[in-house]
This record gives C-alpha cells, sequence and structure tokens, in this order.
C-alpha cells in the first residue's frame, strides 16, 4: 500500500446508453451518474471538486496475488460513488472490486475504471460480446465470428484504450458461458463446440499483441446447477486465465457451500489458479442469513479462494430476486459479522492525490 485515499472528490462516470435487463444469474447495467464520495468509516463527508486527480495504481502481481481477501460489489448503475457509499454503510467495510458490466456497442470507458480506482477499488468489467439486449440469437457477435477476426478493428481499439490508462483492470469476457441463457452460449446463435476457447484465445491475443498486459483474465462460469455444458471443455487454458470466477447464488438452499462446493471439486480437477466468487448472493427468504454467513465460513476454510463480489441488485433493478444484503436485519449482521471475519486486503488498493 503506497498511501492513503484523500477523500473530497467529486467524480462521474462517461453516461452511455448500453443497457439491458439484468438476467436473474448476472446482468448488464448502465454506465454510471455523477455522486459524493464517503469516509472510510461509512459516513458522509463534505465534498469539495478537485481541480485534477493523480491515481497510483500498484502493480498488476500486487493485485493478482492479494495479501487478504477482496471484498467485492456489483451495484445498480455502477461504478457509482452513491452505490459504493451505500453499501459501505451497511456493511461497515469499504469495496476492494467494484464490478460493472459493458457490451460491445460502445468503446472502453476509462472513465468508469478511473472512478473505481478513486473509490479505492479495482475495476472487475464484465465484458460482455452482445448488442444492446440479451437476446440469446445475435449472429453479429457469434463465436465463430469473434474468432474469424470479424470484430478485430473493436477489440484493438479496446485494447489500446485499456493499456492507455496505465493501470491494471480486470476483465471477465463472456461470463457464464457453460449456461443456455446468453448469445455467447454454446448451442445457442449458432455456436458449436469448442467455438467459445477459440473466441476467448484470440482476444486474448490480440489484447498481448497491442501491449495491454496489465489485465487480469478471469474466466467466470456458472455453478454447475442449472447449467448444462461441461467446465473442462470450455477452459481456454492455464496460460490465458489469471482468476477463475465462479458464479453462484442461493435459490433456497439452507447453505452456500451445498451451491459452491461441487463446482470448485470440479474445477481443480483441471485447474488450481485463485478463485473469486465473481457473483453470488441470496434469494430472500427464512434460509437467507444462514445462508450468508455459511458464504463467509466457505470462504475462510477453502484455500485459495481469493474473496467475493456480492451482487447487490434488487429485482426492479433487473436481479431475478432482491439479493441485496442489508433488506434483512439478520442477513445484514450476518453479512457484516462475515466480512469481520475474514482476512481482508487493506483498503484503499490504489492512492489517490489531489493536486
Amino acid at each position: 500500500m503506497t498511501g492513503v485515499l484523500l477523500l473530497g472528490l467529486v467524480s462521474c462516470s462517461s453516461s452511455g446508453s448500453d443497457s439491458a435487463s439484468v438476467t436473474g444469474w448476472g446482468g448488464s447495467s448502465p454506465s454510471a451518474t455523477p455522486s459524493a464520495s464517503s469516509s472510510p468509516t461509512g459516513a458522509t463527508t463534505p465534498v469539495a471538486p478537485a481541480p485534477s486527480v493523480s491515481i497510483e495504481a500498484e502493480s498488476r502481481e500486487t493485485y493478482l496475488h492479494p495479501d487478504g481477501d477482496y471484498f467485492g460489489v456489483a451495484t445498480y448503475n455502477g461504478p457509482t460513488a452513491e452505490g459504493t457509499d451505500a453499501v459501505t454503510q451497511a456493511s461497515g467495510q469499504r469495496p476492494r472490486i467494484l464490478q460493472y458490466y459493458q457490451g460491445w456497442k460502445q468503446p472502453f470507458k476509462a472513465a468508469d475504471a478511473e472512478l473505481t480506482y478513486e473509490q479505492g477499488a479495482l475495476p472487475l468489467l464484465t465484458w460482455e460480446p452482445r448488442g444492446r439486449t440479451l437476446d440469446k440469437y445475435q449472429p453479429e457477435y457469434a463465436l465463430k465470428q469473434i474468432a474469424a477476426g470479424a470484430h478485430d478493428a473493436y477489440i484493438i481499439g479496446f485494447a489500446r484504450a485499456v493499456k492507455a490508462t496505465g493501470r491494471p483492470l480486470a476483465l471477465r469476457f463472456a461470463h457464464e458461458m457453460n449456461g443456455t441463457w446468453y448469445p455467447w452460449s454454446e448451442g445457442n446463435n449458432g455456436n458449436s463446440s469448442g467455438d467459445y476457447v477459440k473466441a476467448y484465445r484470440h482476444i486474448h491475443d490480440l489484447f498481448q499483441a497491442v501491449g495491454a498486459t496489465d489485465v487480469i483474465w478471469v474466466w467466470s462460469p456458472n455453478v454447475i446447477r442449472g447449467a448444462k455444458a461441461g467446465l473442462e471443455p470450455l477452459y481456454p487454458g492455464d496460460q490465458y486465465v489469471d482468476w477463475i470466477g465462479i458464479d453462484g447464488y442461493g435459490f433456497g438452499e439452507s447453505t452456500a457451500t451445498e451451491v459452491l462446493q461441487p463446482t470448485l471439486n470440479l474445477l481443480r480437477k483441471f485447474s488450481d489458479k485463485p478463485v473469486l466468487l465473481s457473483e453470488t448472493g441470496s434469494s430472500p427468504g427464512s434460509q437467507q442469513p444462514g445462508w450468508t454467513a455459511d458464504l463467509f465460513r466457505w470462504i475462510n476454510k477453502t484455500p485459495n479462494v481469493i474473496g467475493f463480489v456480492w451482487f447487490q441488485f434488487s429485482k426492479d433493478q433487473g436481479g431475478q430476486y432482491d439479493y441485496r444484503f442489508d433488506i434483512n436485519p439478520a442477513t445484514k449482521a450476518a453479512f457484516r459479522n462475515g466480512l469481520n471475519s475474514l482476512h481482508l486486503r487493506a483498503w484503499p488498493v490504489a492512492t489517490v492525490l489531489t493536486q
């Protein structure tokens, strides 16, 4: 850690219309809107505009192999300081990762990554090869088209823009590919067996070719419950993946362990890469507090799991259920206690200096 985050910033994300309804498994959200910062304790702090901002990110290796657990969150319209502050106040901790979503109709939004760093967190961008909807049939974005180079100009431009920031970015391409609900799933959109790996590797190689080497590549399947495809045939290989993400939600189960452990057991048969729970949450109900408490127990006892990202979306915001941990007092208490049980990576993960 190179210093302390200096607050008192007013920041905003780039605006855009690349929104889509969020499915129960994950989803997409529009870009952010201006809002204020807060103190590390979650108390609202008066803010004043800064004429300019200098951000000192840590090295890719430091982010890649953290000295503690990541607490991450995905919020509606994120990343916004307002959404992050609300999570901080409810949880008692500031997130170390902010996840947000983008389709392929817009270029890389450097302002979103910068806003994430200004909030002391690592940006985790879920990059979805689609147009402005999540319709399963979008032949323009078929995996064969991507692998064959039809989108190379867009991908190369995106990669160069990522490189130009000079800061690491965690990039999650085409998540939950083992399911049946997205246009990049094999079996949908004219995609065939083997197409996913070819598309993933092609994109990775283009980033390498232009020197965008500060990317942390996150390969992120859904838990095997409810998914039809196997995992190993969809895995690009250890040389193409830095973190394995797992998307796993509670849909009435009493424990997180029963949701997550079977998938981890299968993953460990072909890779020992660090695991980040890249989307998680529990549907409401009497089981939710216990499920949430067990999630933190599972993280604590499971080797090489480096943290989690909570999907802090309501049903009105596009979640299949209302996944917000703070709508139930017992769940909120379990969440706060669980965070306190982890050895969290120090916050902030970047230093912001006003000039």
